[in-house]
């Protein structure tokens, strides 16, 4: 939550949705609640139905923005006006995301992702776009119909999957906009073998009509491309050049 109404400058609708936590959470977000344009803390169908409830209670006009951030991340600072100013400039994109530091359950850095420039083909193969530094468009949103609350592990893949099959134009950033925590109790640990790749595979079954193997992806020309794009942008940034 600091991460987010520690920005200023930026005009915000803040909804902050959580599942009945027993562990302070509720007073917190109340001891905020004067900058929230909503705010519940009870029951709810998972991580999926709090999204779209949250965004159910916000409104706004097409070009406007939208993002989510999950309670274990935090955006960079300065990352909420960086976005908006870089949105004003090109008001042809409709979404875009960045570069992920990743942290400890302390949030102390322990690793980085660097990204390449984004690749339609590579996204209907992998999900490599970190949730926490992706914004959009409400146009593009409303015109896919939003998120799928039929998926609770892979559903920002679906959207942008969705958001790419409407004719989205996509940007990465070359910019890291966010921090994602990792430890052992986290959603994306715990499921990524199990519902997660059910999922995965699911999606990657939709997009192409058939199973996608490990075997395929291993030898896929354009996603090794992809990852070896990834590599030579880190080491670009480890003798300090900034690679767009």
């Amino acid at each position: 939550m600091s991460s987010v109404l520690g920005e200023h400058g930026v005009p915000l609708q803040y909804v902050v949705q959580d599942g009945g936590s027993t562990d302070g959470s509720a007073d917190l977000i109340r001891s905020h609640e004067a900058k929230l344009v909503a705010w519940e803390s009870g029951p709810d169908g998972g991580q999926t139905h709090a999204i779209a409830k949250g965004f159910a209670k916000t409104s706004g006009q097409p070009t406007d923005l939208m993002a989510w951030i999950n309670s274990d991340d935090f955006y960079m600072p300065g990352a909420l006006h960086f976005v908006a100013e870089y949105f004003a400039r090109h008001p042809e994109v409709d979404a875009v995301y960045g570069h992920r530091v990743v942290v400890n359950r302390e949030g102390q850095e322990i690793a980085r992702w660097y990204l390449p420039k984004h690749d339609p083909e590579v996204l209907r193969l992998n999900d490599f776009v970190p949730q926490e530094t992706l914004f959009w468009r409400r146009r593009i949103w409303d015109k896919v119909g939003g998120i799928d609350t039929s998926f609770q592990f892979a559903m920002d893949w679906d959207l942008l999957l969705r958001f790419q099959e409407a004719g989205a134009k996509i940007v990465r950033l070359p910019y890291f906009l966010a921090c994602f925590r990792v430890h052992p109790q986290q959603k994306t640990s715990a499921l990524i073998s199990t519902q997660g790749q059910t999922e995965i595979d699911a999606l990657r079954r939709r997009t192409f009509g058939r199973d996608i193997t490990p075997n395929d992806l291993q030898k896929n020309k354009a996603l090794q491309r992809y990852l070896r794009r990834s590599a030579w942008i880190e080491q670009l940034w480890k003798w300090g050049i900034r690679a767009r």
